[in-house]
């Protein structure tokens, strides 16, 4: 059966769900199986060439920078309580005996 070659992201990740549940199949062989997973790595190829040809608006790369940050600034605070976290724990510690 000839396939037809996905044109969009949304196809992409259609025909890799129909893949993923039919190598999850007890009933498929491996021969398949290792057919249908040089298929998902040409789609995910695909996919990327896709991503990385995509152009953003200019509003729409202010939007992406700016969650970046936010995402970048949440880090950094969840990195600082889980120092303080780490730090708070040994002051509670009690101090080993002999």
């Amino acid at each position: 059966m000839a396939e037809i070659a996905p044109n969009s992201f949304a196809d992409i990740t259609e025909r890799l769900d129909e893949i993923i549940s039919v190598v999850r199949s007890k009933d498929t062989s491996l021969e398949r199986s290792l057919d249908l997973y040089d298929e998902a790595i040409e789609l995910g190829s695909r996919a990327a060439e896709l991503v990385d040809s995509f152009d953003l608006s200019p509003e729409e790369a202010a939007q992406l920078d700016q969650a970046a940050r936010a995402d970048d600034t949440s880090l950094d605070a969840a990195a600082q309580d889980g120092s303080d976290s780490a730090s708070d724990a040994g002051a509670d510690a009690a101090p080993p005996t002999e």
